[in-house]
């Protein structure tokens, strides 16, 4: 994945490329937080408040991606190891939630789940576009990537959710697509994880960059 592409220095230009993508899906993520965190709060919505979370997390990460620009690969590699460890963490906490809301039962609004997934959606794959470019840069790049590419996969899955709990009237459909968020940040972490390790072992085996 990383090569030896990423043992150097990125260009003055592709700095500036890579920070105008970042600030962007930065000012996008943040925004959609605080969207569907109220929403999902309002409509009793696992999905919804997994994926608010999610905005947060990813909004985190691309503030940390900024931060390491035109560091070196080291840098850059323990950057994205922390990153696949939120990812990770953020996997697990989903589902436990998922299993809370399951024990302790909840009635999500479908009209909500429906509405707020689709401008979610929207917002995820404007980001997906904007780094479209660098999925198969270094760790650091290949998460925040990863991120938006997640996301809005997760979308699609909270509006199917949305037609199926107004279809059958119960919150399963809901806690079906909170499992699957949590399968795919669980797999996205231990994916960015490996990469960002063999990343910080080829750093230390190279003098210099």
């Amino acid at each position: 994945m990383a090569g030896g592409c990423c043992n150097h220095l990125p260009s003055g230009p592709m700095l500036r490329t890579q920070r105008r993508a970042l600030v962007a899906v930065l000012a996008i993520n943040l925004g959609m937080f605080l969207t569907e965190a109220a929403a999902g709060w309002s409509a009793e919505s696992v999905a919804l408040q997994a994926d608010a979370l999610d905005f947060l997390g990813d909004s985190a990460n691309y503030a940390l991606a900024l931060f390491v620009l035109g560091r070196s690969l080291s840098w850059r590699a323990g950057t994205a190891l922390i990153k696949g460890l939120a990812m990770s963490a953020f996997g697990l906490f989903v589902l436990g939630a998922t299993l809370y809301h399951a024990l302790v039962g909840s009635e999500p609004q479908a009209h909500v789940m429906g509405w707020v997934g689709a401008l979610a959606l929207a917002a995820n794959v404007v980001c997906t576009l904007i780094l479209f470019r660098f999925r198969d840069g270094d760790a650091n790049l290949r998460a925040v990537w990863l991120c938006s590419r997640n996301d809005a996969l997760g979308n699609l899955a909270v509006m199917g959710a949305a037609l199926s709990v107004f279809a059958t009237g119960t919150a399963w459909p809901d806690l079906a697509v909170g499992l699957v968020m949590a399968s795919l940040a669980l797999w996205a972490g231990q994916s960015v994880v490996r990469q960002a390790l063999g990343e910080l072992h080829t750093a230390r085996s190279v003098p210099a960059e």
